[in-house]
């Protein structure tokens, strides 16, 4: 309903852009990143109008403005920068340039000058003089004056009754009318729209995934923090940005898991680093008090890791080496956690007063129980699981992966996460959903940094094609980041198992080029490691691993013959190099006239630097085919020569036009990554 004080406001704010969901939820961008704005702006009659972006930081009080300039067809667009990082809000302001409105119309006077009525050039003098005097009332000091000064002499023009020779009025006059705009009847969008800022890292990280306890050079040792610390430059050298422990903390003893996920385990076995929580266990706090609640929960260490000096070495010789640990969070317990003891009303309690745990019938996971988040306690539930993180940011660590978000209540992650963010700006949250798109980016659109996704299960050339062109284009794009792992810790997929370690080159080529994140499980990526354990139900299509690091200790040497830490280290050394591959917003698919080709290419802009990518799709045949480039997502002219220098093997091809020959061999050459340069 148009409201009365809105009454003599004649513009009209539509298709305000980026926007996500009506303004619900905020837009992602990275700090320093230029912010494109658009909107539909536009009035009854022929008046000039203009617009501006109004934006700000959470922080400031202020608003700061952006020009907006008309491109056609009443649709309008600017840009907002923005350098902190947190919340933000922006909104659209347009109104009528009466200023433009009499200097378009005065030219027009001016060129038909013997057409018009005796006293109409007088007329419009003296209308421009007011305007402009009204403007000098609106600037300060200098611009004052010399708009005053402007205003004078048109009255004398007009004063001596005749047609100027040419148009009165300098271009500086301008620029200061458009600086101090009359915004009386200012239409202002009705919405302020959030926009939230994360460091460059949360667009652009290199994630690699071990298992601490399997660290130890000692074979039947337990690994531990110091353990994890000597590998180190190993891990970094490969280059790698990011190292994500899985939980890190006391494990239960009941219903622990034995071996390949048996039901019961022998004595001496670890158990599942997911199954969280150990009452029994001895819990000494970072002050080297006891514990007095939470003791042998999560903010826990289990013992055989080390302590948490231990810890915060392991955080600082991380830095030192240009990464930084990543925790897994996953808010479950055993049944021997404190939580279950000190508040049960945070979980299910079935009809026999026991309480209820993990299960997707037939299977069962006794040894965990999930937090019941319609609990009548759920404020104290909440506040306790943000006292986890932030227990944990207090310690240094700032990435953290969320295990199973979506069993989790999304009003608690969209509450946590912004209470989070905007204390600890900065802090990547890495959601682990493989579920249902919906909810998987409305995980997202509450908080969530970046996101697993289908990539692991996109393998033909259309499935990719198609699954990209969602996740890397508005509307997805405003506010989900995707990772992409072809493989995990639970997730050991079907062409991985048959492809042996073509197919695990093959689709790390594919991880790292098409996505600006992506990480892997290792050493079990570098070695290939591609043996499924069979389910009990006897079935073929498991993707689990046989015997799976998450019930035993696994040492093994990431560099053994035929390891793929070569490849993955010269990957990452492209990816490092070229700025083309740091974002997913310029990925185009080219044609190329054979299914088991890919070919893409994503460019930095002004296309300053180019990146190019085939891969081949089949794990176990030379393929070959003709290119069918799109020239100009490429900035490339029909017939042009340019050289494609592959950054893989140093190669240099000197091609041109769209169509060029290529050829992949499976174990050799499973890929091009080219870099395009033209000839000079």
């Amino acid at each position: 309903m148009l409201k009365p004080e809105h009454g003599r406001n004649r513009v009209v704010i539509e298709e305000v852009a980026p926007q996500v969901d009506a303004g619900r939820h905020a837009v992602r961008r990275i700090v320093g990143e230029r912010v494109s704005v658009s909107a539909a702006i536009f009035a009854d009659g022929h008046d000039e109008l203009a617009a501006q972006i109004l934006y700000r930081h959470r922080l400031e009080r202020k608003w700061r403005t952006a020009a907006m300039k008309p491109c056609g067809n009443d649709l309008w667009n600017g840009f907002l920068v923005v350098d902190q990082l947190g919340a933000w809000r922006f909104t659209v302001m347009g109104w009528i340039d009466r200023f433009e409105s009499w200097a378009r119309d005065l030219r027009k006077r001016l060129a038909a000058a013997n057409e018009l009525a005796p006293g109409e050039m007088v007329l419009a003098l003296r209308t421009g003089a007011v305007i402009l005097e009204r403007g000098a009332i609106r600037a300060r000091g200098a611009d004052a004056q010399k708009l005053k000064e402007a205003a004078r002499s048109l009255e004398v023009l007009a004063s001596r009754q005749t047609t100027p020779a040419e148009y009165p009025l300098s271009e500086e006059i301008h620029r200061m009318m458009a600086q101090y705009p009359d915004l009386t009847l200012a239409t202002r969008y009705e919405q302020e729209l959030p926009l939230w800022v994360d460091r460059e890292r949360a667009r652009f990280s290199t994630w690699y995934e071990m298992f601490p306890r399997s660290a130890s050079p000692e074979p039947g040792r337990h690994g531990t923090f110091a353990d994890v610390e000597r590998q180190l430059p190993e891990i970094a050298a490969m280059g790698f940005d990011i190292l994500y422990l899985p939980p890190i903390h006391p494990i239960g003893r009941a219903y622990r898991k034995g071996p390949n996920n048996a039901a019961s385990a022998p004595p001496g076995a670890p158990g599942s680093p997911w199954a969280i929580g150990d009452a029994a266990a001895p819990d000494v706090r970072p002050d080297g008090k006891r514990c007095e609640k939470d003791c042998g929960g999560h903010k826990a260490i289990h013992s055989q890791l080390g302590t948490f000096d231990d810890f915060e070495r392991l955080v600082s010789a991380a830095q030192a080496e240009g990464m930084e640990i990543a925790l897994d969070i996953a808010f479950q317990c055993s049944p021997d956690h404190p939580w279950v003891r000190e508040h049960p009303e945070w979980f299910t309690i079935r009809p026999d007063e026991s309480i209820q745990y993990a299960e997707n019938p037939p299977k069962k996971y006794q040894d965990i129980y999930p937090l019941n988040f319609e609990t009548s306690d759920w404020r104290g539930l909440w506040d306790e699981l943000y006292s986890v993180f932030e227990f944990w940011i207090e310690r240094g660590v700032r990435v953290f992966r969320v295990d199973n978000p979506h069993t989790k209540a999304l009003p608690f992650w969209e509450w946590c996460l912004d209470a989070l963010g905007c204390k600890y700006p900065g802090t990547i949250f890495l959601s682990e959903a493989f579920t249902r798109p919906h909810l998987m980016y409305g995980l997202a659109k509450r908080g969530f940094t970046q996101s697993y996704t289908y990539f692991t299960w996109r393998n033909t050339k259309s499935e990719l094609e198609e699954y990209l062109r969602e996740i890397t284009r508005p509307p997805v794009s405003e506010f989900f980041r995707p990772n992409f792992w072809p493989n995990t810790p639970d997730i050991l997929h079907k062409a991985l198992q048959e492809g042996g370690p073509p197919a695990f080159a093959q689709r790390v080529v594919l991880a790292g080029t098409l996505s600006a994140s992506y990480g892997i499980y290792g050493p079990a990526y570098e070695l290939a490691e591609n043996q499924a354990a069979q389910p009990a139900s006897g079935k073929s299509d498991s993707e689990e691993y046989l015997h799976s690091e998450k019930y035993e200790i696994r040492q093994r040497a990431r560099s053994a013959p035929g390891s793929l830490v070569p490849l993955i280290t010269a990957l990452n050394r492209i990816r490092r190099a070229n700025p083309a591959l740091h974002s997913n917003d310029s990925l185009h698919f080219h044609g190329v006239d054979n299914p088991q080709l890919i070919c893409y290419s994503k460019a930095a802009p002004n296309f300053d630097n180019l990146i190019l990518t085939i891969v081949n799709l089949d794990a176990f045949h030379e393929q070959s085919g003709w290119t069918n480039l799109d020239l100009a997502r490429l900035g490339l002219t029909s017939g042009e020569a340019y050289f494609a220098e592959d950054l893989l093997s140093g190669e240099r091809y000197a091609w041109s036009g769209h169509r060029n020959y290529v050829v992949l061999r499976p174990g050799t050459k499973p890929a091009h990554i080219l870099r395009l340069i033209r000839q000079q």
